[in-house]
């Protein structure tokens, strides 16, 4: 599994906008990913230094149309903080 496949894609919430400051970013990632390869990766591809990363098992949501009763899938959030000496995410840039 190379990084491209443990890093999914950003998380934008409310929640997550306010950690951008304090250089805090939050990532969809492989359910069957650890802390280490998340870190590993998110050094390789953004080029920074990560100081922790704190994962989540987030449960999909049951959904209902009419009689019909679905649910959105399973997937892991991972919280990274880098170092304060660290560099910040461009892409996270502008959205702060």
């Amino acid at each position: 599994m190379n990084s491209y496949d443990i890093i999914k894609k950003p998380v934008l919430t409310e929640k997550s906008y306010s950690g951008i400051a304090f250089k805090r970013y939050t990532f969809k990632v492989d359910v069957n990913a650890n802390k280490t390869e998340i870190k590993q990766a998110i050094e390789e591809i953004f080029g920074v230094k990560v100081a922790k990363v704190n994962t989540v098992n987030v449960m999909g949501k049951t959904k209902r149309r009419g009689v019909t009763v679905g649910k959105r899938p399973d997937y892991k959030k991972a919280i990274v903080q880098l170092t304060e000496d660290s560099k910040t995410i461009e892409f996270f840039d502008s959205l702060n």
